[in-house]
């Protein structure tokens, strides 16, 4: 299944879990479960967004976008972050209203079995969703997952407090309840935005794939052949790698060339989705550039 027809589903449970959530709120007058149905309100959007985002990213390069359109997967995720923040200050608002004038609840029961069903759902959404992002290396698809798996433990949090209340009859805990809720979302938005920033910024590999990168450059390491200025970054799903190999400088264009392409080939075959750019340089050529680089 591709990465949009997953955002495509999250969409559909987004609503599915909003008409749970508020019908467990109009039943109880819940604080904390009206925090929760907010923050399904957030991911139905952060859905809809992500799913136009992705379907940007898989646009074919053009004239203006020559490297294509991979990024846009980035402002998917800061969006996204940028409605948990909203989110999670439109909960606080309504916690400190009812901190400040508790109210009795009702119909907790029916409340909390709502709340439960729509958990399950997210819960299943999310643990499946995240697993292509990983196998994609989709970062809206990623962001959209971590968005729901922090609305499961979110409601997993409001259905123990709210069993607290019943139980103890303290009805400030539903407030309180509530603001550590939207603590818990502000945490993960942080995050989300952080990650879109670091991807539109080029941040380099994880440190793993690089480690895969320097294998197989090792593989083609030789005495008079060596590797310099590896550099590498993340545009959405696609990965990249710049390098120098330095050869012997009476080799012809053939061998060189064909050298080259054994070692792209072997790049991309061992890390899914890399491209790989390689310069040829004599081994006495050295290019200098503002930074040491990076030699094998």
């Amino acid at each position: 299944m591709q990465v949009s027809s997953y955002l495509k589903i999250s969409v559909a449970v987004a609503v599915a879990t909003i008409a749970l959530k508020t019908g467990a709120w109009w039943l109880t007058g819940s604080v904390s479960l009206l925090s929760d149905a907010l923050e399904s309100l957030v991911n139905l959007a952060g859905a809809i967004f992500a799913l136009a985002m992705v379907t940007w990213a898989q646009q074919p390069p053009d004239a203006d976008h020559p490297y294509g359109h991979h990024k846009a997967e980035y402002f998917s995720s800061g969006f996204e972050g940028v409605l948990i923040f909203v989110a999670a200050l439109a909960i606080v608002w309504a916690a400190v209203q009812r901190l400040l004038a508790p109210q009795p609840l009702e119909s907790l029961g029916w409340g909390l079995a709502l709340s439960v069903a729509s958990t399950v759902l997210n819960g299943l959404l999310a643990w499946s969703m995240m697993r292509k992002a990983r196998e994609a290396h989709s970062i809206a698809l990623e962001g959209d997952a971590r968005h729901l798996l922090t609305d499961v433990w979110t409601s997993v949090g409001v259905v123990g407090g709210l069993l607290a209340v019943l139980a103890t009859g303290w009805r400030w805990l539903d407030p309180v309840i509530a603001i550590a809720v939207a603590l818990n979302i502000l945490r993960e938005g942080a995050s989300l935005v952080r990650r879109s920033v670091d991807g539109l910024m080029d941040r380099a590999l994880d440190p793993a794939v690089q480690a895969q990168i320097r294998q197989v450059l090792a593989q083609f390491a030789h005495p008079t052949i060596r590797f310099d200025h590896v550099v590498t970054r993340r545009a959405g799903q696609r990965l990249y790698v710049d390098l120098h190999m330095h050869l012997p400088a009476d080799w012809t264009l053939r061998r060189a060339a064909a050298l080259r392409s054994a070692v792209e080939q072997a790049l991309m075959g061992a890390v899914p989705g890399l491209r790989a750019t390689i310069q040829l340089l004599p081994t006495d050529v050295e290019a200098h550039f503002d930074d040491p680089g990076n030699p094998l």
